[in-house]
């Protein structure tokens, strides 16, 4: 009985389109819960043996693979790619796709579909509350609270400072750093930008040099996406031309900004504050950053609400659907 249930199962399997899973998603659990009946799920994340040997322990033929669910957790390498010669679409459910082989995909012909710039609000309302946490001691005042011996006075240590009026830099205007954007012009904040190229439709001023940008900010807000040419784009020569006032949010890529020569002018008091939703390491943290009061910290959670989890598993969803069953 056990022997025919097993081989019923395997049967259903080959029956299944296979869709092979990195990462996982955080959404992976509900999505796969909601479609059992139409994916064969390979759970390349649940093993440590390579991509071939995996799929030998599934019976599952490497030529049958039309679709990988992903996000950046797991890389999807050109070798990846490569091992699977019906690949056709890679879903990942980032804004950024830094994680995938890009070249290689756009080589063989490979559709990379992301959430883009559907959470942009999310991501914009996170970037204001950590930058809101930093300049008014939030977080930190909370510690104090919690902290402090009764019937004692409190002397909270660090001065909080207003957002009203603020010069605040945004590294990349697109659809996240324009939602900032329209959210810093409530609070009357002094708006300039630094971008691939100046937009023509945009009254903000623009800063083709990112050094310059930062020497006449306030506060950096980081929303661009992890190419080799904004890797470590905010660097040491950056944080010092920002200054002992400056305050950095990043909302972007950890690999934005060196982290080692963020935790070094923190450290030295070159600039202010830091408040931080992704990591160069994740989801390794810097030790020194963990212990400072003058950083905020979020574990990469920015488009994590409620309405963008069913959201992202919708088009998720949908995305497969258009691609494999049109």
């Amino acid at each position: 009985m056990a022997a025919m249930e097993g081989e019923h199962k395997h049967n259903d399997n080959k029956e299944l389109e296979p869709l092979l899973v990195y990462g996982p998603p955080l959404v992976f659990q509900l999505f796969e819960s909601n479609n059992s009946h139409k994916y064969h799920f390979l759970k390349a994340f649940s093993s440590h043996l390579p991509l071939l040997q995996f799929l030998t322990t599934q019976n599952v033929e490497p030529s049958s693979i039309r679709a990988i669910l992903c996000n950046p957790h797991q890389k999807v390498t050109a070798d990846v790619i490569k091992t699977l010669p019906s690949l056709s679409i890679v879903v990942t459910t980032s804004i950024g796709m830094d994680h995938i082989d890009l070249p290689e995909c756009h080589s063989r012909g490979v559709r990379v579909v992301s959430i883009g710039a559907m959470f942009a609000d999310d991501v914009a309302d996170m970037a204001m509350g950590l930058l809101i946490d930093v300049l008014c001691n939030i977080s930190a005042a909370d510690r104090y609270v919690r902290n402090s011996v009764p019937s004692k006075l409190w002397n909270l240590p660090l001065l909080g400072s207003k957002l009203g009026g603020k010069r605040v830099g945004i590294v990349g205007l697109g659809r996240i750093g324009g939602e900032v954007a329209k959210r810093l012009e409530a609070f009357d904040c002094i708006i300039m930008y630094h971008s691939r190229n100046k937009k023509p439709l945009v009254s903000y001023p623009f800063y083709s040099n990112i050094v310059e940008l930062a020497s006449n900010s306030d506060v950096l807000v980081l929303c661009c996406a992890l190419t080799e040419q904004t890797r470590h784009i905010v660097n040491k020569e950056v944080m010092l031309a920002l200054g002992k006032e400056g305050v950095i949010v990043n909302v972007g890529r950890g690999a934005l900004i060196n982290e080692n020569e963020l935790v070094q002018c923190l450290t030295k008091g070159e600039i202010k504050g830091a408040g931080l939703d992704v990591f160069e390491n994740e989801p390794n943290v810097s030790k020194e950053l963990i212990t400072m009061d003058n950083v905020v910290l979020s574990p990469h959670a920015a488009a994590l609400t409620s309405d963008c989890f069913y959201d992202t598993c919708d088009f998720v969803s949908k995305s497969l659907e258009e691609f494999l069953y049109k």
